[in-house]
C-alpha cells in the first residue's frame, strides 16, 4: 500500500467500525460535507476477524443502567431499520430471574415503559412458572419470581450481519482495506495533540479525524495513543480510588449445543425468544448429580441455524491481569485458554437443563470448537465514547459491542458537530467526576 490519505480513517472492521463507516458515508453526503469515499476503514485481519465474528448475537435492551437502557432502544431501531441486510432475527429477549433480582428487574420494567420500549413483567413464582410453561412443557428452573419479556429485539446472525454492514458501506463510498496493521500514531506537532499520520506495516496513512474501534485489542491501541494504564475514580461513597487499572480482562464464555436448532421451539412450534436465566439456586451437574456451585450464576441461549445448534453462554470469569496479555491476540492461536474447555461445556450443558428437561443428558452433543474470547473491559465494566489527542475519537465498547449498532450513527453525527446526549454518560471524564453507572445484582458486570 503506497502512502495515501484520508479526512477519516476508522481502524477496525467490526460492528462498531463499520457502523461509524456506513453512517458517515450517509452523514456526509446527506450534509453536502463530503461523500463515503472520503471514509476509509483498516482492519489488521479482515472483516468480523475478532469479537463480533463469533459474537451471540444477542440484541437486548436488558439493562438497570438508564444509559445503557436509552443508548440499546436507539440500537434497536437501527437493527430495525434493515433486518434483511444485518441478518437479524426479532425475536424478543426474555430475563428470567429469582427473588434478589426481582426489585432491579421491576425497575428495568418500568423505566422500558417509560420510553416506550414494548415488555411484559410478571411476578411471583406461580405467575412466573405459569408463562414460562406456556412457552415450554418442559421448562423446569427452580427459585425464579420474575420474567421480563421484551418483545423487541432477539439476535443478528455475526458474520453475515458484519458482512451486510460491509456491503451497505461499500455501496455508500467507503473504502475498506484488510491486512493493514496498526504500529503506532504521530502527532501533528510532536507534542501528542491531535494525530496527524498513522503508522501501519503497509505505510503511513495521513487523516484529520481518526476513529478506533477494536474491540478487545483497545489495550494495546490506548498504549499507542500515551493514554494513561491507570487512573483515579471518585468512587459512589465520594473517595477518590487512585491507580486503578483502565483496563480489566475477562473471559467470555460461549458455546454451541450440536442438535438440531428446531429442539428448542416452543409449545405452539414457533422459535423461542432469547433465554436468559439469572439464578441463584444450587446448579447441579448434569452428568454426575454433583453440585458445580452454589454461588449466583448466568446463562442465555437460543436456537442458532448459523451456529447449527443451540447456542449461548454464561456469565464470564474474571482474568487476573498479567503483562503477556498486552501482547496477546484476544481471537487469536495465542489466545490463553482461560475461556472454553470441559468445565465451561459441564457447567453449561447442566444450565441447560436446569431449564428445561429436554436439555437433560445431551451434554455428548456439545460442539467442542474455539468460541467466546478475551473481553477488555473497563473499571466500571461500562463503555467509553470519547474524544482524545483533539481528533482521535475512541469506541471502547467494554464487550457491549455487537448489538449496539447504533453507537456507529451517534459517533458519525458527533463527528460531524452534532453530539447526542445518548453518549454524553460514556465520556471518559465520568471516573474523575463520579459520575458512575448504577449496579445491579446480576452476576453479569455488563448488566
Amino acid at each position: 500500500m503506497n502512502k495515501l490519505s484520508s479526512p477519516y480513517v476508522i481502524v477496525g472492521a467490526g460492528i462498531h467500525g463499520l457502523s461509524t463507516a456506513y453512517h458517515l458515508a450517509l452523514a456526509l453526503k446527506a450534509s453536502g460535507r463530503g461523500s463515503g469515499e472520503d471514509v476509509l476503514v483498516i482492519d489488521k485481519s479482515h472483516i468480523a476477524a475478532g469479537a463480533s465474528g463469533i459474537a451471540c448475537g444477542v440484541i437486548r435492551n436488558n439493562y438497570f443502567q438508564p444509559a445503557m437502557r436509552e443508548l440499546m432502544a436507539h440500537s434497536v431501531d437501527v437493527w430495525e431499520s434493515d433486518p434483511q441486510a444485518y441478518s437479524y432475527h426479532a425475536v424478543g429477549y426474555m430475563q428470567i430471574s429469582p427473588e434478589v433480582m426481582r426489585e432491579d428487574v421491576a425497575s428495568i420494567a418500568a423505566q422500558q415503559k417509560s420510553i416506550g420500549y414494548e415488555s411484559e413483567f410478571i411476578e411471583g413464582a406461580a405467575n412466573a412458572t405459569r408463562y414460562m410453561k406456556g412457552l415450554f412443557d418442559d421448562w423446569q428452573a427452580q427459585g425464579i419470581t420474575s420474567v421480563l419479556h421484551e418483545k423487541r429485539g432477539g439476535y443478528a446472525n455475526n458474520v453475515p450481519s458484519m458482512q451486510g454492514l460491509a456491503a451497505k458501506a461499500r455501496a455508500e463510498g467507503v473504502t475498506i482495506r484488510t491486512g493493514v496493521k496498526v504500529l503506532g500514531f504521530t502527532s501533528s506537532d510532536g507534542t501528542g495533540s491531535s494525530i496527524k499520520q498513522i503508522e501501519t506495516d503497509q505505510g503511513p496513512i495521513q487523516c484529520e479525524q481518526l476513529v478506533i474501534a477494536v474491540g478487545p485489542w483497545i489495550n494495546q491501541l490506548w498504549k499507542m495513543l500515551d493514554l494513561p494504564a491507570e487512573i483515579a475514580i471518585k468512587g459512589r461513597d465520594g473517595k477518590l480510588y487512585e491507580d486503578l487499572a483502565m483496563w480489566v480482562f475477562w473471559s467470555l464464555q460461549e458455546g454451541t449445543l450440536g442438535v438440531d436448532p428446531n429442539f428448542q421451539k416452543t409449545n405452539d412450534g414457533g422459535m423461542p425468544p432469547v433465554i436468559h436465566l439469572d439464578s441463584d439456586a444450587p446448579l447441579i451437574s448434569d452428568v454426575d448429580g454433583t453440585v458445580i456451585t452454589e454461588q449466583m450464576w448466568g446463562i442465555y441461549y437460543k436456537p442458532d441455524f448459523n451456529f447449527g445448534g443451540i447456542q449461548g453462554g454464561a456469565a464470564p470469569d474474571k482474568v487476573e491481569t498479567h503483562p503477556d496479555l498486552v501482547k496477546i491476540d484476544p481471537y487469536g492461536p495465542n489466545s490463553p485458554d482461560y475461556v472454553m474447555g470441559a468445565a465451561f461445556a459441564h457447567r453449561w450443558c447442566s444450565a441447560l437443563a436446569h431449564c428445561q428437561k429436554r436439555f437433560e443428558g445431551q451434554i455428548a452433543n456439545y460442539k467442542d470448537e474455539p468460541s467466546g474470547g478475551i473481553g477488555c473491559m473497563t473499571p466500571d465494566s461500562f463503555p467509553v465514547f470519547d474524544t482524545f489527542r483533539d481528533n482521535c475519537y475512541v469506541i471502547a465498547d467494554s464487550n457491549h459491542g455487537y448489538k449496539l449498532l447504533g453507537v456507529g450513527k451517534l459517533v458519525a453525527e458527533a463527528l460531524l458537530d452534532e453530539p447526542s446526549r445518548l453518549l454524553q454518560p460514556f465520556r471518559f471524564a465520568r471516573f474523575a467526576e463520579g459520575d458512575l453507572h448504577p449496579l445491579s445484582n446480576s452476576p453479569f458486570p455488563w448488566s
